[in-house]
């Protein structure tokens, strides 16, 4: 996937967590916008999450999805950080419209190719460009900046990051984002387990 101009990331490393488990993910269900909650799970993902984050870096930011998954999700982590958690719009996960609720099925790879958008969806070039407006927005404060959010966000991001957008982002573990570095072409993308 080419990457434009519009869609590149400021050359700043960030922490990104998705949210932890819900019902839906365990059923492999679209959830886009449909609020559903963290599971007893999830929170414990959260938490564990939580704990990871106090012993890495130096996060001084949390900024999460106003959904309420990443929203739980990010303010257990910031409770461990002695952080307050603030929001932006932009990372809200995909509205994946008539598909919300549905298996995340034979559509699904078409639509992060950019060949198929489903009736009342958000198409993934835009929730692309969406993605990396609202992590540009994230990184300009003093680093280092935790983003909690979604999956398929993530997918987005991933493919601005110059590497294969449809790779399932695991719930709850933090993931150390890096800028490209000796003339590499894609970021860095570790998992902090």
């Amino acid at each position: 996937m080419s990457v434009s101009p519009a869609n590149t990331i400021h050359p700043v490393a960030f922490w990104f967590l998705r949210h932890g488990e819900t019902d839906w993910n365990t059923k492999n269900l679209s959830q886009g916008n449909v609020d559903i909650p963290l599971n007893e799970t999830g929170l414990a993902q959260a938490r564990s999450a939580a704990l990871l984050l106090r012993g890495k870096g130096n996060i001084k930011h949390v900024i999460a999805s106003p959904l309420g998954r990443a929203r739980v999700t990010a303010e257990i982590a910031a409770a461990e950080l002695g952080l307050p958690v603030q929001f932006d719009d932009g990372l809200r996960e995909v509205a994946f419209g008539v598909m919300e609720g549905k298996p995340m099925g034979e559509w699904f790879q078409p639509w992060v190719d950019g060949l198929l958008t489903p009736e009342g969806a958000e198409s993934f070039p835009s929730l692309t460009t969406r993605a990396v407006a609202a992590i540009n927005r994230c990184i300009v404060r003093p680093p280092e900046v935790l983003v909690v959010a979604h999956g398929a966000l993530f997918r987005a991001i991933r493919g601005a990051m110059g590497h294969e957008p449809n790779v399932r982002t695991r719930n709850a573990v933090p993931i150390w984002c890096e800028p490209p570095a000796n003339g590499a072409n894609a970021w860095g993308i570790t998992y902090a387990d």
